[in-house]
């Protein structure tokens, strides 16, 4: 199998997992590699997502570490024998691989769960509403980037369309909503759609009122990936320099009872929508 020199977060995602199974089982590396026929460096480069696992091989190593989470196996079973190119793949090499794997990340979760403090959820931006988000980074961007970056948005959204829409949670600050991205028309034009989006069977929007005070993770934008098992969960982390993934069991746990804490402090979907409106009546 060729090898990657820019494997996704989902690749490197799958090698991880079968170093971590490795790893408890104390298995080396050598005798690994040698119940697949390879040498420990190939292998190291599978463990790394340089170079991709078959289905037959994860089984086997799972088999031989002894792994009884049989949901979990078939999980990285399934991961392994995609082979299918996203459309995401259109924007490689004119899009950060980061925003990419972002798309990838929304595209094969269970579940997605977002808090939002400074502006509206991605998947739920309006064109204009997201072109003056990105036209307001530093180090500035060219018109192309920020209308490259618009259009992958936008793209994004198709997560919400077919028989199986994604089951999506979002906690929004008040102060996010208003935040005049775009200037008054622009930002009203986002509250409307975004209490539009609210109707959805499979999207819920919780807000997050000021008088809430302080909250963990204050400042964080998080994106919370439900994998097909708990295990499998991925957090995504915005940053001055770019997405952040982790899905260290720690950090998972920590982000869980973030969105915890949140649920419990947002206001109900309703009220929140009622909220929404009563702000772009104010704009």
């Amino acid at each position: 199998m060729p090898t990657r020199t820019t494997p996704t977060q989902r690749q490197k995602r799958l090698g991880s997992e079968l170093r971590k199974m490795r790893l408890a089982a104390d298995v080396t590396t050598e005798y690994a590699a040698s119940l697949l026929g390879i040498d420990r460096t190939r292998l190291s480069n599978m463990e790394s997502g340089i170079r991709p696992f078959s289905p037959e091989r994860v089984r086997t190593l799972a088999c031989n570490y002894a792994c009884a989470e049989h949901s979990y196996v078939e999980a990285l079973v399934a991961m392994a024998a995609d082979k299918e190119r996203g459309w995401w793949e259109r924007h490689r090499g004119t899009l950060p691989s980061g925003l990419l794997d972002i798309a990838e990340l929304e595209w094969h979760a269970a579940r997605v769960r977002t808090a939002q403090v400074m502006h509206a959820p991605g998947l739920l931006q309006t064109e204009e509403y997201a072109r003056a988000v990105f036209a307001a980074v530093l180090p500035p961007l060219t018109r192309l980037e920020v209308e490259l970056r618009v259009a992958h948005r936008m793209e994004r959204q198709q997560v919400f369309e077919g028989p199986d829409p994604l089951p999506y949670i979002a906690y929004v600050h008040e102060a996010a909503l208003r935040m005049p991205y775009g200037g008054t028309d622009a930002a009203r034009q986002q509250l409307r759609h975004l209490a539009a989006q609210s109707e959805r069977e499979n999207v819920d929007v919780r807000v997050i009122p000021t008088s809430v005070g302080g909250f963990p993770g204050a400042g964080h934008a998080l994106l919370y990936a439900d994998g097909e098992v708990p295990s499998l969960d991925t957090v995504q982390l915005d940053s001055a320099h770019g997405p952040e993934f982790t899905h260290a069991e720690a950090q998972l746990t920590k982000y869980r009872s973030h969105l915890h804490w949140m649920d419990g402090a947002a206001m109900a979907s309703a009220a929140s929508r009622g909220l929404i409106h009563k702000i772009a009546r104010e704009l």
